[in-house]
Parts: C-alpha cells; structure tokens; sequence
C-alpha cells in the first residue's frame, strides 16, 4: 500500500525531526559541557582562589617542615625522626594515625574526614647515602663529611601534602563537603621497600584515588605509560667454608670468589640483553680479612625493564648465575627480595585536571638570589643545563612516544591498583645529576619553600576536584578499566612470604645519627635552616673557596 504526503507537510515533518536530533544532540553533549558538579562551577573557583590565598599563608609554615626534616637526613626504613616529627603535626591538627603499618616501624598512615571519595596523598621520606651539604652553598661542602642527606629532596614532599590537606580541611569542614583524606609516606623509596607491601596489604583496598608529589624542577604531570622501568631488588648469599688463605688455601672454599663469578657472568651477559634493560650491583659483603677465606659473602642487585615478564626474566637469569657460580666454587647460595617495582602507568582524567590546575598556579617567582644559586651549581658541575631555574612550564602532559628505560620508583605498585597520579614541583635546580649532594643544595632554601607552596596549591585544587566532582572519579576509574588495565594485569613482584627489609641501613644510621643531632633544625630560635647552620644565601665559589677545595682534594 502506497502512503502520500504533501509538500508543506514533509517540510514541517522534517524541521520537527531536525529539532529532535538537534534536542538528542545537545543532550548528548551536555554532560561534556557541564560537569557534574556538587558545587556550582563559579563557586568551585572562588573557593581554588581561597585555597591558594590559604597556602600562601601558610608558607611560613611550610618552610619550616621543610627545612625540619631535611636536618633529620635519615635512610630508609630508619626514618623514625622524620616519621615521629610528622605524624605529631598531622596529629595536632585533628589526623587519626595508624603507626607501623605493614611490619614498618617509620611506615604510618594519617587520615582525616568521612565518606568517600577517599583520595590518599603520599610522598617519600628517606634521603641518599654520603650526601651531606650545607644548603645554599654551591658547591661542594657536607654539613657532616660521609653522612647522608637529602641528594633527592624527598623532605619536601610530605611538607607540601600537610600544607594541602590543612587548607583543604579548612574548606571542607566549612563547605560540610563529603570525603576523607589519607596521607601516608614513602618509605626506604630509594629501596624501592615498602609501596608494594602497602598494596599487598591492604592499606590501599577503598581509596579511590592517589596523588603522590616528588620533586622536581618544574610543575608537571604525565599521564600513561611514562617511560620508566620496574625493578626487583635481590640480595644473593652464598656459603663456603673458612680456611688460612695461605697456610691452607686448599682447605677453603671462598663464598666471594662465588660473588666475582656471578658479577663476572652478569656483566658477559650485558651484551646479549635489550638496551631498556638497567642492571646494577654492589657487594655488600666480601669477606672479613685477606688472611682468611671468605666463607660467606653477599652481592645486592637491581634488575630493572620496562615490564613485568622482562624483569622476571632478568631475575630469572640472575638466579642461574648465582647457580652456576656456586657449583663452580663448591658453594651454597640463598637469595631475598628487599624490594620490588612496576613500570608506572598513571590516570589520564586525574593528570587532564592537574594539568588545569598548573596553568593556574604557574611557576614561582624566582629571586636574583635563587638563579645565583642555581646558575653557579650548574656552572660548578658543568652541566649541559646552565639557564638555572625553569621560567617557563612544561608544555604537555602526554607521555613519551618511545623509551628505552631509566628510573624505577614503587608508586608503580600503587598506580596499578587504583587512579593515580604523581605531581613533579619545582624545588630542586635542573639539569644536576641526581642521588647527589648537589641535589640537596637548593632543599633547604626559598627555591624548595617555593616549590612546595606552589605543589601544594595544585594539589589542594585537584583534591577539590576530586571531591565535589563524581565524574572525574568516575572517569578516572574508567580509563583505569578500560585502557590502563584493559592488556595487563598487576602481579606483585614480592611474594607472600616476602618482608620488608627493616634492617637496612640500621649500621650507617647508628654510625652518624649522634653526629647529625647537633644539627637539628630549632625553628624556636632560628627563622630558616639557613640562618641557624649561618650560612649567606646564596654562597657560591670565590678564588678562597676554590683554592680551598683544591688543595682539600690534593
């Protein structure tokens, strides 16, 4: 049966339909439009705007726990000052502490708040081997010659969360806005010791979102794959039997030429593995005098690539050289997990919203003083980077095209259980080497005082964000889902019968820490570390200091 219909009809049917799929699309559209907010958007910013103006005004503040836990200077795991210093801040201003968590005597958690979202804020804590420098000076000058420091500056990470969280609180208790917030630190971070077990755990199981901080020399964010490796820390033993090394060399049977071996055969291997690889070690233990055969001896290794069946493998073939090397030499060999990591992988939607809010935070203003500084260190270890501090923010988040491999740190292990993102602030000097005493030079001065009050009011408008938007939660939790674990699934790399290495640097700590208590930092009596140590700022070489430094290391 055929069907008619006149001209003017079909014309009003067709505008009727136009504005049906006009009304469908703008529908469509809306909720990109307008976010699902559960404060109006205006007054979302009104109360960013009062959250910076608040951390500003804390900035005194944030200096001072800044400068406090760089003049603790503790290793991992032996962190207790710095754990006892800023849990009793965080417990001061109303944070429920949980001490100890995970077997971890200077592991803690903080929270604050009720109901969800519940978004965890962490950075690390510990600080480098030998790294000891009075700040300020640009060159070459240990507080304690041999101690360690801060050649990382991770005593300014959890400065700038308090500083955060504090003038959030504020707003939320005001505001009545819904959520709770957990800090919580990164412990023994340079070994790579504990995130993993914080997972393994449970300490993680109902947060729904993680900002972590690390220093840096820019305000920056990175979304994805980001191009780092994951690790496994192994420590092989091996057993032999004593004897007089010359009376009766025969007799012996020497763990440490089973520890050359094994190096010797790793280091051949090189050649034959993938140029992402990164793979490093140190004999912890060679032995006691060179009279005796050494019937035990250990060799600490990294093993690091760019994904998890990679760095199996290479811990695969690491176990077979310590195989091979103890039937060579007729001993026995043990091995332990101290540490582990994931190559990381963070949220796109949380870094989207991060990225927003470091466009509307900027760099800091730097002094004539602090490009002094950070000029005359990098002239002083001629690096390829001598414009000092960033002017200018980086300009994408996107992460890199290829890699082929470099750092590894276990905020991996936390960003493949949840949405997670890391915030890099400008408090240390570009272009240094890194795990160096150069890179603590700038942590106890007004670049790191002003690095962490800018990180601070990123991330406190970002966990604003996170709070009063259900949808970026949402997101969030989706590009999780079906991008970041839509092809890999997380497989821890410590296994249950794993511990943390407590023990770690217990020697070295015990060996400086009488030492490096003199030096404490007394905000009673001085305005800034910088002013109790009596150091001008900025100090940088002069034809004395030179001639000085030359005939020390002659």
């Amino acid at each position: 049966m055929k069907s008619s219909i006149s001209i003017p009809a079909l014309l009003v049917l067709l505008v009727t339909m136009g504005c049906g799929i006009a009304s469908a699309q703008s529908k469509k559209k809306a909720p990109e439009a307008t976010a699902n907010l559960l404060v109006p958007a205006k007054k979302l910013e009104a109360l960013k705007q009062e959250l910076a103006a608040e951390i500003d005004k804390m900035k005194d503040f944030s200096a001072e726990m800044n400068d406090m836990v760089f003049s603790f200077g503790e290793l991992g795991f032996q962190e207790h000052e710095t754990s006892k210093y800023l849990t009793g801040v965080l417990e001061k201003n109303g944070f429920t502490i949980q001490r100890g968590i995970g077997g971890i005597p200077t592991a803690w958690t903080a929270t604050w708040g009720s109901g969800k979202p519940k978004i965890a804020v962490g950075s690390d804590i510990d600080c480098i081997p030998k790294a000891s420098q009075k700040p300020g000076v640009a060159y070459h000058d240990p507080i304690i010659d041999g101690a360690p420091g801060h050649g990382e500056g991770h005593n300014s990470g959890n400065p700038l969360n308090i500083t955060a969280a504090l003038a959030l609180k504020k707003i939320m208790e005001r505001e009545n806005i819904s959520g709770t917030l957990m800090l919580w630190p990164g412990v023994a971070e340079e070994q790579v010791g504990t995130k993993a077990y914080y997972i393994r755990d449970g300490y993680f199981k109902d947060v729904d979102a993680c900002i972590f901080t690390h220093v840096g020399n820019n305000l920056g964010v990175v979304y994805g794959d980001v191009g780092n490796n994951g690790l496994v820390s192994v420590k092989f033993n091996f057993e032999g039997a004593a004897a007089h090394a010359a009376g009766a060399p025969w007799r012996g049977r020497s763990a440490l030429d089973a520890v050359e071996l094994m190096n010797i055969g790793w280091n051949f291997k090189r050649e034959h593995l993938l140029p992402t690889q990164r793979s490093h070690y140190v004999i912890v233990d060679g032995g006691d005098q060179p009279n005796v055969v050494p019937s035990k001896a250990s060799v600490w290794y990294y093993f690091r690539e760019r994904s998890y069946d990679k760095i199996k493998q290479l811990f695969e073939y690491g176990v077979k050289m310590a195989e091979g090397a103890s039937i060579m030499t007729d001993t026995k060999y043990t091995y332990e997990i101290l540490g582990s990591a994931w190559p990381g992988h963070f949220s796109k939607p949380i870094a989207e919203a991060t990225f927003k809010n470091i466009k509307k935070v900027g760099l800091p203003t730097w002094s004539s003083e602090d490009q002094t500084l950070a000029k005359a260190i990098q002239e002083e270890l001629m690096s390829p980077e001598k414009s000092g501090l960033a002017v200018k923010l980086d300009s994408t988040i996107e992460p890199p095209v290829v890699s082929m491999g470099g750092g590894s740190d276990d905020i991996a292990d936390i960003s493949w259980s949840m949405p997670t993102i890391v915030l890099r602030y400008p408090s240390n000097i570009p272009g240094l080497p890194g795990h160096h005493w150069a890179n603590a030079i700038s942590m106890a001065t007004p670049i790191a005082h002003k690095g962490i009050t800018a990180g601070a009011k990123v991330e406190a408008m970002t966990i604003l964000d996170l709070l009063v938007s259900p949808d970026l939660v949402k997101n969030a939790w989706n590009y999780y889902s079906t991008v970041q674990t839509k092809d890999v699934k997380y497989e821890p790399l410590v296994r249950e019968t794993d511990k943390p290495a407590t023990h770690l640097n217990t020697e070295i700590m015990a060996e400086f820490r009488e030492k490096m208590k003199k030096y404490y930092y007394d905000p009673t009596k001085y305005k800034s570390y910088l002013e109790q140590l009596g150091i001008k700022y900025p100090t940088v070489r002069t034809k004395e200091t030179k001639a000085k430094s030359e005939k020390t290391e002659k």
